[in-house]
C-alpha cells in the first residue's frame, strides 16, 4: 500500500477536494444467500464507485454508487421524480468492506446494513485496471482508520491499515443454531467484556447492568451491530459496572474537557459509543431501573437503547453519574461548583414517574370533556369533523411576497380580538382570518415593513398590544428600541427608545391578558434586568442579578435554566428554582398562576407553583417563597424514545402554549418539533400520565402553532410556506405507521426482536 502513498497525499491532504478517487465504470449487484428466489439482483447496470469527504464532518466518508444513464434515458429523467440515482454508504470497518471476484471479473464486496444478515452489495469493475483498484481499495481503509481513530491517515503505517483488511468469513455450518441467539420481545442478553485483572473482584462477579439494545416497544428499530462505534483512543473510564455473561455498562470521557459517552460492550468488543447530551431524550425510571435514550446515525435513521439494571443501589450509582456528566456537558462547567441542594434538586428531577401531582381536583367532568376531543377512536359528530383548512391560494402574498424570494415564515402570533391571525415572513406580515368552520383564510398582507424613518427591517419578535389595535416589533437591527405598528394602516408609526445602552432582548405584556384591554404599558428584559416599559412616560428598571439571559417575563427563565417567580416588577424574585442543566427557550403561565410550562429543547417542565407545606402553604411560589427543602419538582413532557426513533429526527421543540381564554380552565398544551404537531392533555398530566400527547404529522416544517383564542380545540398553525387551523380532534395517538418518514424501510434485521 506504501506504493501509494505519494499519489494519495495530493488528493488526501486538499480539503477542497470532495472526492478523493473514483471509478467511472461498473455495475451494482446486490446479492443473498440460502434463499429461494433470485440470489444475485442487478441495482445499476452502468454505475460508478466514489469516495467522498462528508462536508463539515472531518475525519468522514462515503462510498457512493451512482447510476450512469445512457443517452437514451437522459430524456426521461424530466418525466420520472422517483429516480433512484444514487446509493450512499457510510465507510467504516462494519461494512467488512473487501475486494472479491465473481465469475472471473474484479468486485468490491460489503454488507448491506439496512438489509437482511446474508445480503452483500458488489460493485463489478471489469474495465478497471489492477492499479487503480489496489488505490481505490487503499482509500476505504484510509477512510476506515480515519473514521475509527478520529485522525488522519497521513502517517498511518501498512500494519496499521491492515486492520481493515476483511478476513474471509468462516464457512456456515449446516444447520445454524438460530435459537441460541434469538431475542425475546423483552430482553437480550449480551456476553460482558472482559474487567481488567486490577478491576476484576476477588468473589464471584454480582450481576450488576443489563443492556439491552431495544426499545419500550418491541416493534421499534435498533441500531444495527455493525454500525456501533469503536472506542475513544485514550478515553478515561469514570463510572463502569459489569455484568457476567451480559454486558459492560460504561460511561467514559472522551479526552480533555466535558465530553462523555454512554459505552456498552462485550468480549467482541463494543456494541455503541454515544456522546452524552440532551439529544439523547434520555428517559430515567427509578420503578423500572432503567435508562432509555435515542441516537441518530450517520445514516440519519433513528434508534432506541435501553440499559436496565439489577437492583436499585447500581441503578442509582449510574444515573446519578450520568445526571452530573450530562450537566457538565451541558453547562461545560464542574459539577462540584454548584451547591449541594443544587445537585440534589438536579437529581430528584431526573426519574421520569407517572406521579399525580398534589392537590389536583378531580374532574369527571372536565376529563370526560377533553377525551371526547382527544379520542381518536370516537367518531366526531357532523358539526365537528372538520379537516385542517390551508390558507387560500388565490391571492396569497404570503406565499411569494415581492423581493423576498428566499424568505420563509417564522413567527405566529395569534389575535385576543377579531379572530385574526399574523404570520412574520421576511419583512412581511400576512393577515389571516378565522370562521366558525375550523378554517382560516387569506386577508392581507402587510408589505415592506420599515421603520418611520423608511428603513426597513425583519421583524425579530412582534406581540399584538391595545386590543390588538397595535403591534409591537422588535428590530434586530436597532435592540435598543421597540416600534408601534398601526394594525389598520399596516404602518409603524412610533419608534419606542428604551435606553441609550440596554437592549431589549424580549417582552411580554403586562399580565396574561393585558392585551385584550386598553393598558399601555409591556414588560421588558435586558441581560440583567427586568423592566416596566411605558412609551408614555420613559421605561423604568429593576436591576436584579447580572449576566443572565431572561426568556420570559414575571415567570422569568434564562439560558442556564434557572427560573425566577416575581409577584410585581421592581421587587426581587420570590423564588428561585435551580437550572437542570438545559437552556429554557420560552415559558408559558395558565391565567391563575398555578401552573408552569417551561420549554427546552427535547423537553417541557411542567412546575405547580402551590407551596404545599411551611407557613404560606396553599400559597401560590408566585407570591410567597418556597421553603428551602420543599422547593416544587417539575415533571419532564417528552416524546417516548420509540416514537422519536419512528420520526427519524432528533427532538427540537417550538415554544409550547396553553390552550388560554378569559373564564377558562386550561386543559391542553401545545407544541411542536420538525413536521409535528403534538398536544399534551393537560387534565391526565395534572393526575400523573405524562405519556397523554397525541400527534399530526405535516409534509413541512412546523414554524409555530398555538390555540385559538378562547377556543380549546382549534390549533393555528404555520408551516414555512403555509398556514392553517387544526383541530383538536385530528390529533391521533402515535403509531410506527403515522411517525415514520415514508422512505424509512427498515427491513426485518433492523427489528428489535428479530433474530440476528
Amino acid at each position: 500500500m506504501n506504493i501509494f502513498r505519494s499519489i494519495i497525499g495530493k488528493v488526501w491532504q486538499d480539503p477542497n477536494a470532495a472526492e478523493v478517487v473514483k471509478i467511472s465504470s461498473g455495475q451494482l449487484f446486490l446479492t443473498r444467500a440460502g434463499i429461494l428466489r433470485s440470489n444475485r439482483e442487478c441495482i445499476y447496470n452502468e454505475a460508478m464507485a466514489t469516495i467522498r469527504r462528508i462536508p463539515q464532518m472531518d475525519h468522514n466518508f462515503q462510498l457512493v454508487i451512482t447510476r450512469v444513464y445512457e443517452d437514451e434515458d437522459q430524456g426521461l429523467l424530466a418525466e420520472d421524480d422517483e429516480t433512484d440515482e444514487e446509493r450512499v454508504f457510510l465507510v467504516g470497518e462494519e461494512l467488512d468492506f473487501r475486494p472479491g471476484e465473481t465469475d472471473g471479473e474484479p468486485t468490491f464486496i460489503w454488507r448491506d446494513l439496512q438489509g437482511d444478515v446474508d445480503e452483500l452489495f458488489e460493485f463489478v469493475c471489469p474495465d478497471t485496471n489492477a492499479p487503480t483498484r489496489a488505490f481505490f481499495e487503499t482509500c476505504m481503509y484510509r477512510a476506515m482508520f480515519e473514521r475509527k481513530y478520529k485522525r488522519s491517515a497521513d502517517m498511518a503505517s501498512e500494519a496499521a491499515l491492515d486492520e481493515f483488511v476483511c478476513k474471509p468469513p468462516p464457512p456456515k455450518a449446516a444447520t445454524p443454531q438460530i435459537s441460541s441467539r434469538k431475542a425475546s420481545p423483552s430482553t437480550r442478553n449480551i456476553s460482558s467484556a472482559p474487567v481488567p485483572p486490577s478491576q476484576q473482584p476477588q468473589a464471584e462477579p454480582e450481576p450488576i447492568a443489563e443492556a439491552t439494545a431495544m426499545s419500550v416497544e418491541p416493534s421499534a428499530p435498533r441500531e444495527s451491530l455493525g454500525l456501533t462505534p469503536t472506542p475513544l483512543p485514550n478515553a478515561e473510564t469514570i463510572h463502569s459496572f459489569d455484568h457476567s455473561g451480559i454486558v459492560t455498562a460504561q460511561i467514559v470521557r472522551g479526552g480533555s474537557g466535558y465530553d462523555y459517552y454512554l459505552s456498552a460492550a462485550t468480549s467482541d468488543g463494543h456494541l455503541l459509543l454515544h456522546k452524552i447530551a440532551s439529544e439523547l431524550n434520555q428517559r430515567c425510571s427509578k420503578k423500572m431501573r432503567t435508562l432509555t435514550w435515542n441516537h441518530m446515525g450517520d445514516n440519519g435513521v433513528g434508534h432506541s437503547w435501553l440499559f436496565r439494571f439489577e437492583n436499585d443501589e447500581d441503578y442509582q450509582a449510574f444515573i446519578s453519574t450520568f445526571m452530573s456528566c450530562l450537566w457538565e456537558t451541558t453547562n461545560q462547567t464542574s459539577w462540584a461548583k454548584i451547591k449541594a441542594d443544587e445537585q440534589d434538586y438536579v437529581m430528584r428531577s431526573a426519574n421520569d414517574e407517572d406521579v399525580e401531582m398534589k392537590d389536583v381536583e378531580d374532574s369527571d367532568e372536565d376529563e370526560d370533556a377533553v377525551q371526547s376531543a382527544l379520542d381518536p377512536d370516537e367518531e366526531p359528530s357532523d358539526d365537528e369533523e372538520e379537516d385542517e383548512e390551508p390558507a387560500s391560494e388565490d391571492e396569497d402574498d404570503l406565499k411569494q411576497p415581492p423581493g423576498a424570494k428566499g424568505d420563509r415564515n417564522s413567527q405566529l402570533t395569534v389575535g385576543y380580538k377579531g379572530d385574526r391571525s399574523y404570520v412574520v415572513r421576511g419583512n412581511n406580515i400576512g393577515v389571516f382570518s378565522h370562521d366558525h368552520k375550523n378554517s382560516i383564510k387569506y386577508y392581507a398582507t402587510i408589505s415592506n415593513i420599515a421603520t418611520p424613518k423608511g428603513k426597513g427591517f425583519k421583524p425579530r419578535h412582534v406581540m399584538l398590544h391595545d386590543q390588538d389595535s397595535k403591534m409591537i416589533l422588535m428590530n434586530p437591527q436597532d435592540p435598543n428600541s421597540l416600534y408601534s405598528m398601526d394594525i389598520e394602516r399596516g404602518k409603524v408609526v412610533e419608534e419606542w427608545k428604551v435606553h441609550d445602552d440596554i437592549p431589549v432582548l424580549n417582552i411580554a405584556p403586562e399580565n396574561k391578558f393585558a392585551p385584550t384591554t386598553l393598558e399601555k404599558t409591556l414588560v421588558g428584559t435586558s441581560g440583567n434586568a427586568l423592566f416596566r416599559i411605558d412609551p408614555r412616560v420613559s421605561a423604568k428598571y429593576k436591576q436584579y442579578v447580572s449576566k443572565n439571559k431572561f426568556s420570559g417575563v414575571l415567570a422569568v427563565a434564562s439560558e442556564k435554566g434557572d427560573i425566577r417567580l416575581f409577584d410585581s416588577i421592581g421587587k426581587n424574585a420570590k423564588t428561585a428554582l435551580p437550572p437542570l442543566g438545559d437552556p429554557i427557550i420560552g415559558i408559558d403561565v395558565t391565567a391563575d398562576g398555578r401552573w408552569i410550562v417551561a420549554t427546552t429543547k427535547t423537553y417541557l417542565l411542567l412546575i405547580d407553583t402551590l407551596i404545599g407545606e411551611g407557613r404560606y402553604s396553599g400559597q401560590l411560589g408566585f407570591d410567597r417563597s418556597f421553603p428551602a427543602n420543599a422547593k416544587p419538582l417539575p415533571k419532564r413532557l417528552q416524546l417516548k424514545p420509540e416514537h422519536v426513533a419512528f420520526m427519524g429526527n432528533n427532538v427540537s421543540f417550538t415554544v409550547a402554549k396553553f390552550n388560554q381564554g378569559e373564564g377558562q380552565t386550561e386543559n391542553a398544551i401545545v407544541t411542536s418539533t420538525g413536521p409535528f404537531v403534538i398536544a399534551w392533555d393537560f387534565g391526565k398530566v395534572k393526575k400523573g400520565f405524562n405519556d397523554k400527547y397525541e400527534i399530526k404529522k405535516y409534509e413541512d416544517h412546523v414554524v409555530q402553532d398555538n390555540f385559538k383564542f378562547g377556543d380549546d380545540k382549534e390549533i393555528i398553525v404555520a408551516l414555512d410556506n403555509n398556514v392553517l387551523a387544526i383541530n383538536k380532534k385530528n390529533l391521533k395517538r402515535p403509531t410506527r405507521q403515522s411517525l415514520a418518514p415514508p422512505t424509512a424501510g427498515y427491513s426485518r434485521s433492523n427489528i428489535v426482536n428479530s433474530p440476528y
